[in-house]
């Protein structure tokens, strides 16, 4: 199989259902979006030296992939494959790692700066595109449905990433810098 097909030479793609639709379409935008914030995930874990934290990052690329899947076909055409199951990307888990992160962490009084550290940096980057991610969600739920498990989880992994970045400060024992 070729990498290059030709068949988006003139702007169009192919959705997972089959229907061609626009490049600048929302729902290529969307899960477009999802696929840069996976990249940007994958990054995180590369680098942050936290064997459990690497493990849940990796299950997170892995429901990100899930979530493309399900963004990238029409809800209003057949698939012609069986899309994996959005129970696995329960938002429940990420709660549990929040949680535990924010048990080992001193309590926030202040806005924060978003550096200190790569690391620290990387995660913030990775939770504005998140956020980005979900207005396009919300974008997308106004024309088409999108299932209310990926809006949960979009939402709870901004989250889970701002903690993220206070948890690699604290491993890497940089200290918080206030804002203002």
């Amino acid at each position: 199989m070729s990498i290059y097909t030709k068949k988006g030479d003139k702007g169009f793609t192919s959705l997972a259902s089959g229907n061609r639709v626009s490049k600048d379409h929302i729902r290529v935008e969307t899960y477009g979006t999802v696929d840069e914030l996976n990249a940007h995930i994958a990054l995180i874990e590369s680098i942050i030296e936290d064997k459990e934290t690497q493990q849940t990052l990796l299950e997170i690329e892995n429901n990100l992939f899930i979530i493309q899947t399900h963004l990238a076909t029409d809800p209003d055409k057949e698939c012609p494959f069986t899309l994996p199951d959005l129970q696995s990307i329960n938002a429940a888990n990420l709660e549990k790692q929040i949680d535990y992160m924010n048990s080992q962490l001193q309590p926030m009084h202040s806005f924060l700066l978003l550096g200190g550290h790569p690391t620290i940096a990387q995660c913030h980057i990775a939770r504005c595109i998140c956020r980005r991610t979900e207005r396009r969600l919300v974008t997308l739920s106004q024309q088409s449905f999108v299932d209310p498990e990926i809006m949960c989880y979009i939402n709870r992994l901004s989250d889970y990433l701002f903690v993220l970045a206070r948890y690699a400060a604290k491993l890497l024992k940089v200290k918080e810098q206030k804002a203002f």
